[in-house]
């Protein structure tokens, strides 16, 4: 399965199933204008979690590990995720501004090893 991150704010996504993978919905973005296919809270970073991280590149390490525990006890879920796109191409959007320290390239390589 072919899947990709992109930066919600970005006009260039590519062309996909369009997943929002945050929990909270992006500021100033409309429903119209995300034009998404899904939001997938339920594999976003818990609540407590992202404040903690509070996108800290010092904390990054300790938070891709502790994400990637998050989402291992979310496992059925993921796959349930997955089989409902088989077959396209995913795209997970996410509003953070560090398109490196971001938890959708995490959920991306997890779900990678799971597809």
């Amino acid at each position: 399965m072919n899947i990709t991150t992109h930066r919600i704010y970005e006009d260039d996504a590519p062309s996909g199933y369009r997943v929002l993978s945050d929990r909270l919905w992006p500021r100033g973005i409309s429903k119209k204008e995300a034009d998404l296919d899904d939001q997938w809270k339920e594999l976003a970073p818990s609540n407590d979690l992202r404040k903690w991280f509070d996108h800290d590149p010092d904390k990054w390490a300790e938070f891709r590990k502790k994400y990637l525990e998050e989402l291992s006890e979310n496992k059925e879920t993921a796959k349930a995720k997955l089989e409902e796109v088989k077959g396209k191409s995913l795209v997970l959007l996410y509003g953070a501004k560090d398109k490196e320290l971001t938890h959708a390239k995490v959920l991306k390589e997890y779900l990678g090893r799971l597809g």
